[in-house]
């Protein structure tokens, strides 16, 4: 559902931005193909923007020359832990908010409902009325006062009509609309209406762009020779009656703007500038939504198996255990060895964890340390088990999403060897919070393959960065 949500809201941001820019700046521009192309790209791209996402840094393991350049030997490669700011918690409200998610899938269902009643209605009047085909269009006769409108490869027409004066350019202004495609823009719009009907700059967007059909039709109908003020009169001339909103009809409540482009003196080219603003526009939205530094380890474990049947019922402010006898052993374990806790995931998923009392261990003193060794200590899984079991255990704390408090922690921490953790301490720290917790989960690890030199197994001392980053 997080998912959804989140690619609603970036789509809906981006499309309205888009369409902003375009109404501004790019409207009543004569560049009518280059604003068709323009307005396409706005809507593809905020179809694709959700699914984008960029890492703008690549952490890179750090060779062994340079551990001289820092305070920290055997540096490995940090972990990065999200926390949710502003729009991680909308996405979550809105994700839990039943009444919201109930008003938008009643919108949603409505307007699929309409889209379905319109194209059947197309379909009747074509399997219920002679149907003609001339090149590769296909006109159909329909008895009824309404204006001409073509959808695909049909156009749709009053037979009554062929007398009037203009007809031919009544028809080559339809053929334009099958010849440009422009039927294949309307359904785009269509579905994205059902999936931003909310979104009052997806109605605009939408007009205008069927606007934009009507201006590349009228301009290359005025390109066969008739006279700009002949083809006004023409549009004048035209009776509104029946119309399908969905199709492409000559005579719309967009004559007036129609009229007024066909008189309008033709943009320089130094108006092509102003899609600078689009462009400068998109590389926005690519770096506040797709140029997100995404841990792949961010993978929370719940507490109960998937393929579990154990129910959890709130009674009587306790809660109610229904299932299997070995499923309640394993929560009697859990709770028997640490204390439970709620976690969310960086999408908002919550998870019941187990925060396990570690007692930090610490070698004597006169114990030798090492820092480079023949054979170096291994983590069970190696070095990608290790960031997850990091990712997995660790809590952002709430105090430090509510103050703001992001930053990278570094801990240092000696495999002994035995393979158990020992002297866990900060190196170098950001916010007591955030140490604590970075603290916390370094000691929490299982043990290690310990690192053997000439033969005998040492100490050996290792510094992880944990980088706490609110989203």
């Amino acid at each position: 559902m997080n998912n959804l949500v989140n690619f609603i809201l970036e789509s809906g941001i981006s499309l309205s931005l888009l369409a902003l820019i375009y109404i501004l700046f790019l409207r009543k521009e004569t560049f009518f193909r280059l604003n068709r192309i323009f307005l396409l790209i706005s809507v593809s791209f905020s179809i694709l923007l959700p699914f984008l996402k960029f890492r703008i840094y690549e952490p890179k393991s750090i060779m062994l020359a340079e551990v001289t350049v820092t305070p920290y030997q055997n540096l490995m490669e940090a972990v990065t832990i999200y926390g949710q700011d502003l729009s991680g918690t909308l996405v979550q409200t809105i994700s839990s908010s039943h009444l919201i998610i109930f008003i938008y899938l009643a919108g949603l269902v409505f307007f699929l409902a309409r889209l379905i009643f319109r194209l059947i209605q197309i379909s009747l009047l074509i399997h219920g009325n002679p149907v003609q085909q001339v090149g590769g269009v296909k006109f159909v006769s329909v008895n009824k006062e309404f204006s001409p409108f073509s959808f695909l490869g049909w156009i749709f027409i009053n037979p009554e009509k062929q007398q009037d004066r203009g007809y031919e350019k009544i028809v080559a202004h339809e053929m334009e609309h099958i010849k440009q495609g422009h039927s294949f823009d309307v359904l785009i719009l269509e579905f994205m209406t059902i999936i931003q009907w909310f979104n009052p700059f997806m109605w605009l967007l939408k007009r205008v762009i069927r606007e934009n059909h009507e201006f590349l039709a009228d301009q290359a109908v005025l390109g066969s020779g008739i006279s700009a003020a002949q083809y006004k009169q023409l549009l004048l001339s035209q009776a509104v009656g029946f119309q399908i909103e969905m199709a492409n009809n000559f005579n719309t409540s967009l004559v007036k703007n129609r009229i007024k482009m066909i008189s309008k003196i033709r943009s320089s080219k130094i108006a092509n500038f102003k899609y600078v603003f689009g462009i400068l526009s998109v590389l926005a939205l690519l770096i506040v939504f797709a140029c997100e530094q995404k841990e792949s380890v961010e993978v929370q474990t719940p507490l109960i198996p998937e393929n579990s049947k154990l129910e959890l019922t709130l009674q009587d402010d306790k809660i109610r255990l229904d299932g299997a006898d070995s499923d309640i052993q394993k929560i009697e374990e859990m709770l028997n060895s640490g204390k439970l806790v709620l976690t969310k995931d960086s999408l908002g998923n919550s998870f019941i964890s187990v925060v396990k009392e570690v007692k930090p261990k610490v070698l004597d003193s006169e114990e030798q340390v090492f820092f480079i060794v023949e054979d170096m200590p291994e983590y069970p899984g190696g070095d990608l088990a290790l960031r997850k079991f990091i990712a997995n255990s660790i809590r952002y704390p709430e105090a430090a999403v509510e103050n703001g408090i992001q930053g990278k922690v570094y801990v240092t921490f000696v495999v002994t060897e035995n393979g158990d953790i020992a002297n866990a301490k900060i190196a170098r720290g950001v916010d007591p919070v955030l140490d604590k917790e970075a603290l916390r989960v370094v000691n929490m690890q299982p043990k290690w393959k310990p690192g053997y030199q000439r033969g005998k197994a040492v100490n050996v001392s290792y510094t992880v960065p944990i980088n706490f980053v609110l989203q």
